[in-house]
């Protein structure tokens, strides 16, 4: 019997299963052998959520969660917050290593060649309500962005799906930046290919009278260290549906479109936003033990705090939390900051919150910093989704790439009626617990 096997007994027919290890993993169609007859479908496993379940094998980010570890490729996000640019760190996501000079000479003209988007796209836009969520208008443009691009659909021939990347990850910053000014009833800032990524991106967003926008460096550097920390992270809610929305040989920007759909909600791509209205509710410093004790009582959560993956300290956390100090020197410290502090020193030393594990996570401090930096709240899971179009790039032509992946086609547990004969619409009559719910 091999040391990397798994043996199962079945206690039903008593027959035992010995079912191969690897990668400290059986694979989930091992076990549709184990019956208890023939016409037996086999059995399966459930996983709601995917909590122990892996859906591909991946050589792009790593997570440990226990010891609080982010890698992307092998590099530490600490390092590569500290060394590198937003655009860098985009080429290693997508291409497996860090650039040489030349390659990211080669790959930034790539990009900034492509900032510029078809003038058909502003009459798309300009057909959403004035007051229109910038997330709504990010994903819907994504989407129609797919009709604009046909060649798109060549997924599998791989000098066009690089030109959609470059397509991509340069257009999503000028969408999102048009979007914010739609809403705010502004003229769009064209881009400004004489500026860096993050500077064009705060030139479209910001600039009003002036002849050319001089972005501040210290606040274009924190926005490239936050792309950085937000570019991947495994396999979240909106990479599973890039890859399963992908999986369907979907082409990459209805496919991003669907990523972005999965990024827009609460639990996801807002809990930032979850966080500073937490802030605002709390109100001042002195309240903030008032609201720990509420939040113990199980009133509320704790916005911000906890990770589905992390369970100790949110590597991005610490990272993100020299950036804020950097950022209120320019900006001049939020009022909220104080309350954050406090409320993080009270939760890391109280025992209720230490047993349970519930530390920062990176959108505890990246909504001030945000807010400070004049970004409206709704446009948060915008910011979030912009350098996340790297990763979710990379995860999609890894994705393509496995030999290993199908159409994505979860198996459910059918627990519904049993086959009956249909009933005329005289002779029917509602069980009387079906009646009560209607």
């Amino acid at each position: 019997m091999s040391a990397n096997t798994l043996t199962i007994t079945d206690n039903r027919t008593g027959k035992q299963y010995e079912v191969p290890i690897e990668n400290d993993t059986i694979k989930a169609m091992d076990l549709r052998q184990i019956k208890t007859s023939d016409d037996d479908f086999g059995l399966m496993t459930y996983d709601p959520a995917f909590m122990n379940t892996a859906s591909c094998k991946s050589r792009i980010t790593f997570i440990d969660g226990d010891k609080g570890i982010l890698e992307y490729r092998g590099y530490p996000i600490d390092q590569l917050a500290e060394k590198s640019t937003y655009l860098e760190v985009a080429y290693l996501l997508l291409h497996g290593e860090l650039p040489e000079e030349a390659q990211l000479k080669e790959w930034t003209r790539n990009i900034t060649y492509h900032t510029f988007i078809n003038e058909n796209i502003k009459t798309v836009m300009d057909g959403f309500h004035y007051n229109a969520h910038p997330m709504g208008m990010f994903e819907a443009t994504l989407g129609a962005l797919s009709t604009f691009y046909p060649d798109a659909k060549q997924i599998f021939d791989v000098e066009c799906r690089r030109k959609q990347i470059y397509r991509l990850v340069a257009k999503v910053p000028t969408i999102a930046a048009f979007a914010y000014r739609h809403r705010i009833g502004m003229q769009y800032a064209y881009p400004d290919n004489d500026l860096g990524y993050e500077g064009n991106f705060l030139n479209m967003m910001f600039k009003t009278t002036e002849l050319k926008y001089k972005p501040n460096p210290v606040l274009e550097r924190a926005l490239s260290v936050l792309f950085i920390l937000h570019a991947d992270h495994e396999q979240n809610c909106s990479t599973n549906a890039m890859r399963s929305i992908g999986s369907a040989q979907t082409d990459p920007f209805s496919s991003l479109a669907g990523a972005a759909a999965a990024l827009y909600g609460p639990l996801h791509g807002g809990a930032n936003e979850m966080v500073l209205r937490m802030l605002k509710e709390i109100g001042s410093k002195d309240k903030v033990p008032d609201y720990i004790k509420r939040v113990k009582a199980g009133e509320f959560r704790l916005m911000g705090f906890g990770h589905r993956v992390y369970k100790n300290y949110d590597p991005r956390a610490r990272i993100i939390k020299q950036v804020a100090d950097e950022v209120f020197e320019v900006t001049g410290k939020d009022p909220m900051l104080e309350i954050a502090l406090e409320l993080e020193r009270i939760a890391l030393e109280d025992e209720y919150f230490v047993k349970r594990r519930l530390y920062p996570n990176v959108d505890f401090y990246s909504g001030i910093i945000y807010q400070a930096m004049r970004f409206p709240v709704d446009m948060f899971p915008v910011l979030f989704a912009i350098p996340r179009t790297s990763g979710w790039l990379a995860q999609w032509v890894e994705m393509l790439e496995d030999p290993d992946q199908k159409i994505a086609r979860p198996r459910q547990i059918y627990l519904g009626h049993k086959t009956r004969d249909y009933v005329p619409i005289t002779g029917r009559k509602l069980p009387a617990t079906a009646s009560a719910n209607a």
